[in-house]
């Protein structure tokens, strides 16, 4: 158009003021054409209207203390005029009834009322993003950032250019943030608003892949700062991201992966990546995604399947097949790390889940799981949920307590404690406990004993109380060294010891060995019991008269 290339050229040379003048002239030229046109009323009523509204709009943008100071004033006023000359020329068109056809120009006047409304709105954005009031005079080059002119009203300025504009020009905007952040991340991050989270999540959704992959890549990066979750999620983040997790190429499935992992870590967000249809995505991605994404998959899962509200709808999805799948063929030791724990919360709490784990032969993948040199805590638990929902026998057949033991020797110590809880659940009838004797379980639990954390202590003790009902592990016990001190010295009165009542338990099995009696009295039960009798925890006052007639006996002999 004319009217158009005559603003490009003069574009450089005209000052703000003459912009501004420029723009509040063609206003009253565009309504009085506008006004005439009798075709198409519809469509020219509504960009009469938004026509009307342009000289406040103006108005407003001119009073602002800073307005002549600032390069995206000048930027505004451009592109307003812009579409003034465009509503003209079209205008003109309508009235002589020059136009190429009636669809064509239906289209045009569309694309005319869109651009009036991206004007209005970028108006209205400058004033209420506090942008005019950081002075700056000159913009960001479009290709480039001169790192040492950088300044907090630059980084200001350039994260303004997300939100104002079209899409062309916010494009180049998210160039210059990305090459921002390989320099000087921290400066962008702490000036970054609500507003330009907003303005980046809508680009998100542009129709092209290259512009979505950069706003990924962004976001990402926000999320990794850590502190901006909420603005994300509240802004709309989560249904973007999880249909890139769908169509996206590599590197932007790949951020947005990240990016869904990072957000999973909270159970409400947690609730909400269910809600939006993230679960599908996930799953898919863990069983055909390559070892990263597989591995982000699955932690993201095994983040989700934290909140129990949602673990019946992740195994309706198929979860239990995945992660038992990822067990026995998982790329990356980690994501069979997290689809241990993911199983672990799966049968915490919920029967029919662990029915569905065990029909799907989920504790064959977890005992073949814990053959590695040192395992960890998470498949330990969940054998740990399931072992009371499966009949002895089964248990005996899938050389379930030889695995124990074998984690009760070489496992964190998270994962012996786990042990010693799954043997306590699983050994409740004599031929359980005769294997468990039998396998080696008695000597790893005296050892366990001498733990530092009580929690361990504690089970371990309620495993011993529970063997050695059994006359033979007794025999097994009384034959072990360690097992009568290790035994007493959790005999403490101190409310943090919470293993005394079994301890308790367990010696009295002992107290018919003389030898066992004495090694008692040699290091302090009586003590420790008179403490205990008065604290009336049971057991303990029985036990003190056998030691203290055993004691007096062996005075007189």
């Amino acid at each position: 158009m004319v009217e158009e290339s005559k603003i490009e050229v003069l574009a450089n040379q005209r000052s703000i003021e003459d912009w501004l003048s420029h723009a509040r002239e063609l206003v009253p030229v565009a309504l009085d054409r506008a006004r005439e046109v009798k075709g198409f009323p519809t469509r020219w009523r509504k960009i009469i209207s938004k026509l009307e509204q342009i000289p406040s709009c103006l108005s407003d943008l001119s009073s602002h203390p800073c307005f002549s100071k600032n390069a995206l004033s000048k930027e505004q006023l451009q592109a307003v005029s812009r579409t003034l000359a465009e509503a003209i020329e079209l205008a003109k068109s309508c009235l002589g009834e020059k136009y190429e056809g009636k669809l064509r120009m239906q289209s045009d006047l569309d694309s005319l009322s869109g651009k009036l409304d991206l004007n209005l709105r970028d108006c209205g954005l400058l004033i209420k993003t506090g942008v005019l009031g950081e002075v700056s005079e000159s913009a960001f080059p479009n290709s480039s950032i001169a790192m040492e002119a950088i300044t907090s009203s630059n980084i200001k300025e350039l994260l303004a250019r997300l939100q104002i504009g079209h899409l062309e020009a916010k494009h180049r905007a998210l160039d210059c943030v990305l090459e921002l952040m390989k320099e000087d991340e921290k400066s962008l991050f702490a000036v970054l608003g609500r507003s330009n989270i907003a303005a980046l999540i809508q680009m998100l959704t542009a129709t092209s892949p290259c512009i979505r992959e950069k706003s990924i890549t962004v976001i990402c990066s926000i999320i990794e700062s850590g502190g901006y979750e909420n603005w994300l999620v509240s802004e709309g983040v989560l249904p973007p991201v999880i249909r890139l997790l769908e169509s996206a190429s590599t590197v932007g499935k790949e951020k947005a992966m990240i990016s869904v992992q990072r957000l999973s870590m909270s159970a409400e967000t947690a609730r909400s990546i269910v809600g939006h249809g993230g679960v599908q995505p996930l799953i898919e991605t863990c069983r055909t995604g390559d070892s990263v994404l597989q591995a982000a998959a699955t932690c993201t899962l095994k983040n989700i399947s934290a909140v129990p509200e949602v673990r019946q709808s992740l195994s309706e999805q198929g979860i239990v097949k995945v992660m038992i799948n990822l067990l026995d063929c998982g790329i990356l030791l980690g994501s069979k790390e997290y689809a241990a724990e993911c199983l672990q919360n799966l049968t915490a709490g919920n029967e029919n889940l662990r029915k569905s784990v065990i029909s799907q032969d989920g504790v064959r993948s977890l005992l073949a799981y814990l053959n590695r040199p040192s395992p960890q805590e998470p498949a330990v638990s969940a054998l740990r949920n399931l072992v009371g929902s499966m009949p002895p026998e089964k248990l005996a057949s899938l050389n379930f307590l030889p695995r124990l033991v074998h984690v009760l020797k070489s496992g964190s110590l998270g994962a012996q404690q786990a042990a010693a809880s799954a043997i306590c659940r699983a050994c409740g009838s004599d031929e359980m406990k005769k294997l468990a004797g039998e396998a080696g379980c008695l000597p790893l639990l005296i050892k366990l004993l001498d733990a530092k954390p009580h929690g361990a202590r504690e089970i371990a003790a309620q495993a011993v109380s529970s063997l050695i009902t059994l006359p033979q592990n007794r025999k097994e016990i009384k034959r072990d060294d360690k097992s009568v001190p290790n035994l007493v010295q959790l005999l403490d009165s101190s409310p943090q010891n919470t293993a005394k009542k079994y301890v308790v338990s367990s010696l009295l099995c002992l107290s018919s060995s003389q030898k066992c009696k004495r090694m008692m009295i040699s290091h302090g039960a009586i003590g420790y019991l008179k403490k205990l009798a008065e604290m009336d925890v049971p057991g303990a006052k029985k036990l003190l008269e056998r030691l203290e007639m055993g004691k007096l006996r062996s005075l007189f002999s």
